[in-house]
């Protein structure tokens, strides 16, 4: 019997094993292009022959777009049913990619790639509102990002054989294949009585010891905000950065596919960690950390640069985002800022990259570029640690949630 007629759809609980599929896939699709957007911008500046600068404001769209889609979603999630939401993001991000199809114009396709982004940020914000409603929403995340890991292997590994209309096509064709299953995501609406018995889960969750202050989740998405312009830039340029430097182009792919990896290692050992230590202090040193290693970009770069550089990134960006995940998790009940999350990514991906192309324009080069992300990954560790310390103040055992 199928969990159509076993449970029915009108019944679906956010934990159950089909609907947190289904979120991942959503997820993991809407987050793609950041995935592989080294590939992409190489394959942009390759077969379109746009220029190093032109690629950062495409990237910069394109990822940008993940801002106005999520904010899009979080104004109406609980207005509208999920489903109708996720097939609007479907609709928006197919229309976009087969714009790309009809034309190579530089003004036109980074219009075409703001609809891309935006669709995809319509439906990555459905998706981390759905994982973030589950009774274990950390758990949830972790899961999420684990899988993320494999993909972006598979990403970097494949993207480069295809050219850049197949690009497009395969976007279309995984985001088309998703509309059936829309009818596994549950429903919002307060007057659904099924959605609210599903939602109701969300009281289980172990509470928090003391109230949590207002500003709490909105300095939380600030700090997301400045990690992913490090991240951002960081991805855009790394790729274009090397090849600059005189490395060979298919040596570096493999160091990005492998590299990748580094997420797997990054995401069991957040648990592991956070299982002893909380989240908030290693997230400080992990925001440090992340400093370090883009600093190894400036100056003379080397195939061991690059190796150590990707390696320290690649485990330390799924680190991050463990934690970030997680303390907003733990402090929204609402789903209104979890669903904000890919805005704040979104929102960094736009600044990020249009910030290094900028600097590129004005001649301080790659070792600006990478100057820039040091500086906004310190500034994401400042922030957070003013909210723990903040939070300290409240209640040490509030802290430590975080």
């Amino acid at each position: 019997m199928s969990v159509y007629q076993d449970r029915g759809v009108s019944s679906l609980s956010f934990d159950d094993w089909y609907v947190m599929s289904m979120a991942i896939y959503m997820a993991l699709l809407g987050y793609s292009v950041l995935v592989g957007i080294p590939v992409i911008s190489t394959a942009w500046v390759d077969q379109f022959g746009f220029t190093d600068i032109q690629v950062g404001r495409l990237a910069g769209a394109d990822l940008g777009g993940l801002t106005l889609g999520s904010i899009f979603a979080s104004l109406f999630i609980q207005r509208i049913s999920r489903r109708i939401l996720a097939l609007i993001g479907i609709m928006l991000a197919v229309v976009g990619n087969l714009l790309c199809l009809c034309t190579v114009e530089y003004e036109m396709v980074l219009i075409t790639r703001i609809i891309a982004g935006t669709g995809s940020g319509v439906y990555t914000a459905i998706a981390i509102a759905t994982l973030g409603a589950t009774t274990k929403p950390a758990k949830s995340f972790n899961i999420l990002l684990f899988a993320f890991a494999f993909t972006q292997a598979a990403e970097l590994q494949m993207l480069p054989q295809m050219a850049m209309e197949q690009i497009y096509l395969l976007f279309i064709g995984l985001y088309l294949l998703s509309i059936p299953c829309l009818i596994f995501i549950p429903p919002s609406g307060a007057s659904n009585s099924d959605l609210n018995k599903s939602t109701a889960v969300r009281e289980t969750r172990p509470s928090i010891p003391e109230p949590v202050p207002n500003i709490t989740p909105w300095l939380v998405l600030a700090a997301i905000f400045f990690s992913y312009i490090c991240i951002g830039a960081y991805w855009t340029y790394i790729e274009l950065a090397n090849i600059d430097a005189g490395l060979d182009r298919d040596v570096i792919g493999q160091v990005l596919v492998w590299a990748s990896f580094m997420s797997i290692v990054g995401c069991l050992f957040a648990t592991l960690v956070s299982n002893r230590f909380g989240m908030a202090k290693p997230l400080l040193l992990a925001l440090l950390l992340m400093a370090f290693a883009v600093s190894l970009m400036l100056g003379r770069i080397s195939y061991t640069e690059l190796f150590l550089s990707l390696l320290t990134f690649n485990f330390l960006w799924i680190f991050i985002d463990v934690y970030q995940m997680g303390s907003m998790s733990q402090f929204d009940t609402t789903g209104r800022f979890v669903s904000l999350m890919p805005a704040a990514q979104g929102a960094g991906q736009i600044v990020g990259p249009i910030m290094a192309s900028i600097l590129l324009e004005s001649e301080f080069g790659y070792a600006g570029v990478f100057t820039l992300c040091i500086a906004a990954s310190i500034s994401a560790m400042a922030i957070y640690a003013f909210t723990y310390l903040r939070l300290k103040a409240v209640s040490p055992a509030l802290a430590d949630v975080a």
